[in-house]
């Protein structure tokens, strides 16, 4: 009797955890789409998709947007990994705030102009490497 009351407990506390991480998946995959990362996905997928034919464009557009359920999923967790639901909690309220909806619309956009810094940086640090290299 003491071996499966102790087995339902711990049935019921795994199903609790697993309810827990949901509510923080959840949570984590609104948080992925109030920092602007829903604009960038829709504008990559037109992006990728302007050699598509007018006649298929339609069919094209709706399959590439059927990925996104997958990759909020993927995103969701890995944040999900990293913050806690009171963490998740407070960058939501932060991106409800109007600085918050102001980042969420440049960080796109200073993430593009920092990559180009970083390649920059990364070309002079190369060129650098090759002088002592010889």
């Amino acid at each position: 009797m003491k071996k499966v009351v102790l087995g339902l407990i711990l049935f019921l506390a795994v199903q609790v955890q697993a309810q827990e991480k949901s509510a923080l998946q959840t949570k984590s995959e609104e948080l992925i789409k109030l920092t602007g990362a829903g604009k960038a996905f829709e504008d990559a997928i037109a992006q990728i998709g302007a050699g598509v034919g007018a006649d298929k464009k339609e069919a094209y557009k709706k399959e590439a947007e059927g990925t996104l359920v997958e990759i909020y999923d993927k995103l969701g967790a890995l944040y999900a990994e990293e913050f806690t639901e009171e963490e998740i909690d407070s960058l939501i309220s932060f991106y409800h705030t109007d600085l918050g909806k102001k980042l969420s619309i440049k960080q796109l956009l200073i993430s593009q102009k920092a990559m180009m810094i970083g390649q920059s940086w990364g070309m002079k640090v190369g060129g650098i490497a090759q002088k002592y290299a010889q």
